[in-house]
């Protein structure tokens, strides 16, 4: 969802709160005498906005949690491929081709193949393990390698380790979502929270127009910034594959 989208539902759910209110005062007027001052309302109205604001709080944080994790894996996944690339300066000269070309060929492959699938919050096919493989048997070094063709065989396998320890967790942060408990508690909380608004009457119906109108653009906003958050390879927030576009230029 664009800037735009967000900004114009945002609007709308502040526009429709607006219109309950100036429906429900004109409905249903409130004398002086009839307003709802009780303390038991006013404390279970402060209860459940803050038990709201502990929800916003937890699922913000969750979401937030995800999203740098999936950063986090992004990068040491390109960094540590674009380190088995290097280390092919090192290889015997048969070899060092070889290990570029797969490394280049999975740099690739998760640019133009794995990405728009993890947009799209799908599992990864197995075509991705298959090149790690394939530059896994590149790196291989013969025997009769040189002593510092030998080393560098050893750290390109270590390195290859780290790229398929992050690639697992990038693909397990595809799978990864909000709980459904907590989206369930997003949506009643932020309905509660504004209907207790229209339990206590305000002298000034614009005053309490306004009061409605930015609680409701702004529950309609974090919602939203939370719903964006919850796709951690989506567009607007989310991880994206520029460590890979800048070692490997794909």
């Amino acid at each position: 969802m664009a800037l735009t989208e967000t900004l114009v539902v945002t609007g709308g759910v502040a526009l429709v709160a607006a219109v309950s209110v100036y429906a429900k005062t004109r409905l249903f007027p409130v004398g002086e005498d009839e307003e709802p001052r009780e303390d038991v309302a006013e404390y279970i109205a402060m209860m459940v906005s803050v038990l709201y604001a502990l929800v916003l709080g937890l699922c913000l944080v969750s979401v937030w949690d995800t999203s740098s994790a999936a950063s986090d894996s992004v990068q040491a996944e390109a960094s540590a491929l674009h380190q088995t690339y290097l280390l092919a300066d090192a290889y015997p000269p048969g070899h060092q081709q070889p290990l570029r070309d797969a490394a280049s060929a999975y740099a690739r492959h998760v640019v133009d193949v794995e990405w728009p699938v993890m947009e799209a919050r799908e599992p990864l096919g197995r075509s991705g393990w298959d090149l790690l493989a394939r530059l896994r048997q590149a790196s291989a070094i013969p025997d009769s390698a040189k002593p510092p063709e030998q080393i560098a065989g050893q750290e390109a396998l270590a390195q290859i380790g780290y790229v398929d320890d992050a690639r697992r967790s990038r693909e397990a942060a595809v799978q990864t979502s909000l709980s459904p408990v907590l989206w369930a508690g997003l949506i009643i909380g932020g309905f509660l929270t504004l209907a207790f608004m229209f339990l206590f009457g305000i002298s000034q119906s614009r005053t309490h127009v306004v009061m409605v109108m930015g609680l409701a653009g702004f529950i309609a906003f974090t919602v939203l910034l939370i719903h964006q958050l919850d796709a951690p390879f989506g567009a607007m927030f989310g991880a994206n594959p520029t460590p890979f576009t800048r070692y490997f230029g794909t």
